[in-house]
């Protein structure tokens, strides 16, 4: 049977954090900055590669390729901070991370060949990797228990409107231009970083001599393992909707024969809109439910209702109405910020930040195995593309529902503890 985890001191004195702190506003704006670079390169996709000269022909599966190399970068960078935040601190993380990504923006701007930009793809995505798990983890631990959900929605709801603007950097400035501005607003940010101080909870444990930031600890303990595996579930579809659905949007609009063509920034742009009110919706609503895991199961049960809309109810339809499936696709999948508030607040402070930062990252690196195995389905006639993207919809949600309905409830749990 599991112990339980011996408590950190329970008397040691913490600084008093409002919803609106310094900590909150560069937690939120971090990662504003971090989707507009996570986006962008779907919004732009199909200009910058056409920008450096490759054939219509080839725009779909370069991108793909493009896209592939991104979430590896996530991947590597995942384990790498998020073992750094629990060993150095999420201070450290938060503003590295920030750092690296926007000087590999800026650096995107220049490319002039496909090989080029893949790299610095995996770059980017390394930098990526860190942003949210560590601005959750200092966050969660920061604010008092009963305002820890308000605190995420605040993080989550300013962070995904990045996508938005984003699409209208992009729009306007060219997609160059787009990423030299995506750099300078992280650059700019940096300047935000006095002020924010340390989670009192990590500090703690650097006076103890308690393991910190052991990734493989989350392989060896078979309870502990399985805790993990269900936050890696429950984030999944989220990158199958995005990476796919919405990504691929224009060649899905073609499929169903819509009364006008559709493009990708205008579908992630839509996505986004809704993905930033619901996750206001789902942070508030696990509040009011006093629930995180009721709440999940709502807004995956809606998500499984918009993608069965999406695939089988959209032929010969409005680009008017393809618009605003998507946008109720990103409303219904607005349960991101909740799924990483939950996986951190199922583990101890001395692996939490490795949690926080892997599970989003191993839940957005899934686009790697999506990616090729969509391709190989959507190749068989009898599937095509909808037939591909309903059987891995399909498994991906099942498997995220269960998750959330089997995972302990965390709403209002004491984290001032240690694996």
């Amino acid at each position: 049977m599991r112990q339980p985890a011996p408590l950190l001191d329970p008397t040691a004195k913490r600084p008093e954090v409002g919803l609106f702190s310094a900590i909150v506003i560069v937690a939120s704006l971090g990662y504003f900055v971090d989707i507009y670079d996570l986006v962008l390169f779907s919004i732009i996709r199909v200009d910058s590669l056409k920008g450096i000269g490759v054939p219509d022909a080839q725009i779909t599966d370069q991108g793909l390729h493009l896209l592939s190399m991104q979430m590896w970068g996530m991947l590597l960078g995942g384990v790498l901070w998020g073992v750094l935040g629990d060993k150095r601190g999420r201070l450290s993380v938060l503003f590295g991370s920030i750092l690296l990504y926007s000087l590999a923006n800026i650096a995107n701007g220049f490319v002039q060949t496909v090989e080029q930009y893949a790299w610095l793809r995996l770059i980017a995505g390394v930098g990526l990797a860190g942003e949210l798990g560590a601005g959750i983890t200092l966050v969660a631990e920061t604010l008092p228990k009963e305002k820890r959900g308000y605190g995420t929605m605040i993080v989550a709801s300013v962070g995904v409107s990045g996508a938005m603007v984003a699409y209208l950097v992009g729009k306007e400035f060219g997609w160059r231009n787009a990423y030299f501005i995506g750099g300078a607003l992280g650059l700019g940010l940096l300047a935000l970083r006095a002020g924010v101080f340390e989670s009192g909870m990590f500090e703690q444990t650097k006076e103890t001599d308690v393991a910190r930031g052991n990734f493989l600890s989350l392989f060896t303990n078979g309870p502990r393992f399985y805790r993990y595996l269900r936050c890696l579930l429950i984030g999944t579809p989220f990158w199958f909707l995005v990476g796919i659905l919405i990504t691929l949007a224009p060649e899905f609009g073609k499929h169903f024969g819509l009364q006008g063509p559709v493009t990708g920034g205008l579908s992630i742009f839509w996505c986004y809109f809704g993905l930033t009110l619901g996750d206001f919706t789902s942070g508030g609503l696990s509040q009011l439910l006093r629930s995180r895991n009721r709440t999940l199961q709502l807004f995956i049960a809606a998500t499984m209702l918009m993608v069965g809309i999406y695939l089988f109810g959209l032929h010969g339809a409005s680009t008017t109405a393809f618009y605003a499936v998507c946008f109720f696709i990103g409303y219904a999948g607005g349960f991101w910020a909740l799924f990483v508030t939950v996986s951190a607040e199922q583990f101890g402070t001395n692996i939490r930040s490795t949690v926080a930062t892997t599970a989003p990252n191993f839940a957005r690196g899934a686009t790697v195995l999506i990616v090729p195995i969509f391709q190989s389905l959507k190749a068989n006639p009898s599937l095509g593309m909808v037939g591909a993207a309903g059987i891995i919809g399909a498994v991906l949600l099942v498997l995220a529902f269960f998750s959330a309905s089997t995972l302990p409830e965390t709403y209002a749990k004491d984290l001032n503890y240690v694996e």
